[in-house]
């Protein structure tokens, strides 16, 4: 049998996001797979392809409006967000994040199609409990990783896990606007 060339494996990584079998792509360490076909058909319409706008390097708030990781609260961050390798065990896998970036692209209707010109970003981070695999919670963020706003994450993190600021406001802080979040 002849192995999948790239091509057909980005393809197929399409066609099960869209299609919703996404679920079963395997993830590093359990984090929340996207909901089955079932329980889809009740969650709000997805936006259709040309209809999410960027605007200054933020997210659409309708298309990607941000999504919790319900597992991370302020009571455990001391065992979850706080602990050195936290996102690595949660980040889903690259064939999740590449397929989802390409129908992104559509939806957000950009002029430049070129996946390597993206990052498929966490609106609401990893580092402060955003949803790994929730599409409300990841857009496809103009320029090469890392980028301005990963340091923006970085400062909320180390505030938070000094406690220095609550979890819930490192959060509405970066949904409000990450460019302006720093205390």
């Amino acid at each position: 049998m002849k192995p999948f060339s790239r091509t057909a494996a980005l393809a197929l990584a399409i066609l099960s996001v869209s299609t919703g079998c996404a679920q079963r792509v395997a993830v590093k360490a359990n984090p929340p797979a996207p909901p089955p076909a079932a329980e889809r058909a009740s969650l709000p319409k997805q936006p259709t392809a040309g209809s999410c706008k960027s605007v200054n390097g933020f997210p659409d708030p309708t298309c990607t409006p941000g999504a919790l990781d319900p597992r991370v609260t302020q009571n455990n961050i001391k065992t979850t967000i706080c602990t050195s390798g936290y996102t690595k065990k949660v980040r889903p896998p690259a064939s999740y994040t590449d397929a989802l970036k390409v129908e992104q692209i559509g939806k957000y209707a950009y002029t430049d199609t070129n996946v390597k010109d993206y990052e498929e970003d966490h609106f609401i981070p990893l580092e402060l409990g955003g949803n790994p695999t929730d599409p409300t919670n990841l857009w496809p963020e103009l320029g090469p990783s890392p980028n301005p706003k990963d340091s923006v994450e970085g400062k909320l993190k180390r505030l938070v896990c000094s406690n220095k600021m609550t979890l819930e406001d490192a959060r509405q802080r970066i949904r409000t606007n990450w460019k302006t979040a720093i205390p």
